[in-house]
């Protein structure tokens, strides 16, 4: 983990990007330094302002903007490790991070947002917005501009009112809003589909990954998730690590409503809507819902994990993401335990998965996914 200085209005802060991605990306990029520099802008202008960051993603916003006290909301909670390094590493305090499952309450003076890559989310995040800011409140909105979505400037048009577009500047851009209609919610809010045997009827909200239709490494790995369960003794420990809607938990529980299953994901909107799901589907079901970027350390062992692995975080492709599971989950299995995952077929996953379980095996393949069963000691 390497620390980089980064220029701001009064100072430097000095941030590293925790995690497994590659070393060398930096912690910020040019939307967040621009993002700042329009934030001091505008907080010279009153002595108190009450200030939210949406998305930060290491924390350069939220410690930039730390003499004023931001609350914060992240979706991801990966935020949460990498703002306590960079805020210790500068001596600032570890501010609260809440997220989509315990959102920040009142009104905000200025709202200070990075803007996501899907059309969806970010019409979401727009309506609710409109419901936080003050009277006169500012909303600055920014992103590198090859990562906005596809009609972003008809999505602010449609929610908000736009009282400033910046010039690029290092290819990013910023925004500049005051609330538009407030109040309702959006048709998009909750979309989904069913499947079959065993049906379920599935909705996410628009940060969670597939929402609209099953994809197809789950519609390969599916089959192997029913096998796998029925040889499982009642009351096994069960994880849907990066679970999503929660279709491959869900899809357990339908058949054995004995499991004790855990949902598990780096990302809010994917708990609540896992959760959502649980509710319609399987109401009767106990189970436990983790916010945390991979395995939780206090997690305990599991019989059986199932895993859809993300290969892309934020623009960064590979199979970074997926290794880091790999340990966590090696560490996690009960003895005998099983991990079932479906990976894409150009990672090379058998190669990997070699160096932390004692057995591996493939179990069925197309053109693009490749499932594969994986553990250590007898199973």
């Amino acid at each position: 983990m390497t620390s980089v200085a980064m220029r701001l209005p009064g100072g430097r802060l000095h941030l590293a990007r925790p995690g497994s991605g590659p070393r060398s990306l930096r912690a910020w990029d040019a939307a967040d330094e621009l993002l700042l520099e329009y934030a001091h802008k505008l907080l010279q202008e009153r002595e108190e302002y009450r200030i939210l960051v949406i998305d930060d993603r290491f924390g350069a916003l939220t410690l930039g903007l730390a003499a004023f006290s931001p609350l914060v909301v992240s979706d991801i909670a990966s935020l949460i490790p990498a703002l306590r390094h960079n805020a210790e590493s500068n001596g600032l305090t570890y501010p609260q991070v809440h997220s989509w499952l315990n959102p920040p309450r009142g009104l905000f003076d200025l709202v200070v947002l990075r803007i996501p890559r899907q059309a969806d989310y970010l019409r979401w995040l727009l309506q609710r917005v409109n419901s936080l800011l003050a009277d006169e409140g500012r909303l600055l909105a920014g992103g590198m501009i090859k990562h906005l979505p596809d009609h972003s400037a008809g999505i602010f048009e449609n929610l908000v009112n736009t009282l400033e577009v910046s010039p690029a500047r290092k290819k990013a851009r910023v925004i500049v809003c005051e609330a538009g209609q407030r109040g309702g919610s959006l048709k998009e809010d909750w979309q989904g589909y069913r499947t079959e045997k065993p049906a379920l009827e599935l909705e996410a909200l628009p940060a969670v990954f597939a929402r609209q239709k099953l994809d197809i490494g789950t519609r390969l790995l599916l089959p192997h998730v029913v096998a796998g369960i029925s040889g499982l003794p009642e009351g096994a420990q069960v994880l849907d690590l990066g679970c999503g809607n929660g279709v491959l938990g869900l899809t357990a529980l339908a058949l054995r409503p004995d499991l004790q299953m855990t949902f598990s994901d780096v990302s809010s909107q994917a708990l609540l809507s896992a959760r959502r799901n649980l509710q319609t589907n399987c109401p009767d079901a106990a189970a436990v819902f983790v916010h945390h970027d991979g395995i939780s350390p206090d997690a305990g062992r599991f019989d059986l994990v199932l895993l859809n692995p993300p290969f892309h975080e934020g623009g960064v492709v590979g199979d970074h993401i997926a290794l880091a599971l790999f340990r966590q989950v090696a560490r996690h299995l009960a003895p005998g335990g099983t991990l079932l995952l479906v990976g894409n077929r150009h990672l090379g996953y058998h190669k990997s998965l070699k160096r932390h379980f004692s057995r591996t095996s493939q179990l069925d393949a197309d053109s693009k996914f490749v499932v594969f069963r994986a553990g250590n000691g007898t199973g």
